[in-house]
């Protein structure tokens, strides 16, 4: 099958042995899968999967790994001691996790492990245990969008904002997003968002966005502070951090009031350093990664097949597996769009550079 590999810290797009299903899994024909941040952030920090100590991922130089955990596929092969819940042609997903002897022995994280093969690719497989079909309404690319906008989901659903507390979601790319739309679809009301790129403020406000901010022209805590006296709603701020820049929690902190919760969704992968007396001091909560849950990522699938959430305006551009190389760079310099879908089964050229269908 062709494929993006990932070989001796390079990507290359070229032939690669097809995966073969084992127990209880299934082959599917990749129709869909987006770029993930992630994706870039296991390339450039390779030594946090040379040593994780959950065995989830893992970077060999020496071993190929296609990378992608974002997809949607058609099943096209059965391992042994599948059900006959999934006939041949079915569309599935799942959440991205290959089980290591039906889970008895742990999971991998699918396209950051060299025995769990991503989505980058012709063909990938999936557990049929933690596998779902797609409902028909929905679209290829917006079942690929699925553990993204999980993400948000789950950090929103950490939250539990009550009365009085007015949400602040730093950053508009593709998890600010999904934070944003998890808000609204709680009727949440005002949501603050703050990005620096006005495309992004643009499509915060259509996921639910009450009032977008230019940090480089305000501050959005400023912003804030503004909100609740003008409504009276004095409840503590809480933050949704979904940028990962360095410093930047020190940041909210600092600008912070009492009793501030920040929920860390941008993720970190060079260390960061924070003062723990000026947390201690600002009375701050901080909650770091934990999620999705498998509520969270299949809640989403089914807020997408009901109508609830339409992830789509998110995407910027459709390419093919040619051109992942350079937009995994683009992702890498936060100079693409929110969202990028890759369709592997298209021919050279044919991206089509436009929003999804």
């Amino acid at each position: 099958m062709r494929a993006v590999v990932l070989r001796k810290g390079r990507l290359e797009v070229g032939e690669t042995p097809d995966p073969v299903p084992g127990h209880g899994e299934l082959l599917l024909k990749t129709l869909s899968t987006a770029i993930c941040a992630s994706d870039v952030h296991f390339m450039d920090h390779p030594e946090m999967a040379v040593d994780d100590p959950t065995g989830r991922s893992l970077y060999d130089p020496e071993r190929d790994i296609v990378l992608g955990h974002e997809f949607v596929g058609e099943v096209v092969g059965h391992g042994p001691g599948c059900t006959d819940r999934f006939a041949v042609g079915t569309r599935a997903t799942s959440i991205p996790i290959r089980l290591v002897n039906g889970g008895a022995d742990g999971t991998r994280i699918i396209g950051q492990h060299p025995d769990a093969q991503g989505s980058f690719a012709e063909l990938v497989v999936i557990a049929e245990a933690v596998a779902t079909p797609v409902a028909d309404q929905v679209p290829n690319d917006a079942a690929a969008l699925v553990d993204a906008f999980a993400v948000g989901e789950f950090y929103v659903r950490s939250a539990g904002l009550q009365a009085g507390e007015i949400p602040l979601v730093v950053g508009a790319g593709a998890i600010g997003l999904s934070a944003v739309a998890a808000l609204a679809a709680r009727g949440v009301e005002p949501i603050i968002v703050s990005d620096y790129n006005a495309e992004r403020r643009r499509l915060a406000e259509w996921f639910g966005a009450h009032i977008a901010v230019d940090p480089g022209e305000r501050s959005p805590f400023d912003v804030w502070r503004e909100v609740r006296a003008a409504r009276g709603r004095w409840g503590p701020l809480v933050v949704f951090e979904c940028v990962g820049a360095a410093g930047l929690i020190q940041r909210l902190v600092d600008e912070a009031d009492m009793a501030t919760r920040i929920y860390c969704a941008g993720g970190w992968y060079t260390g960061d350093t924070l003062d723990i007396t000026a947390a201690t001091r600002a009375g701050v909560t901080i909650q770091f990664g934990g999620g999705p849950m498998p509520q969270d990522w299949y809640g989403t699938l089914d807020a997408i097949a009901d109508g609830r959430l339409d992830p789509l305006p998110s995407v910027g551009r459709i390419i093919t597996l040619d051109e992942v190389p350079d937009a995994m760079e683009l992702a890498r310099r936060s100079d693409g769009p929110p969202r990028i879908v890759v369709h592997p089964q298209a021919p050279a050229g044919a991206g089509n550079g436009g929003s999804a269908t």
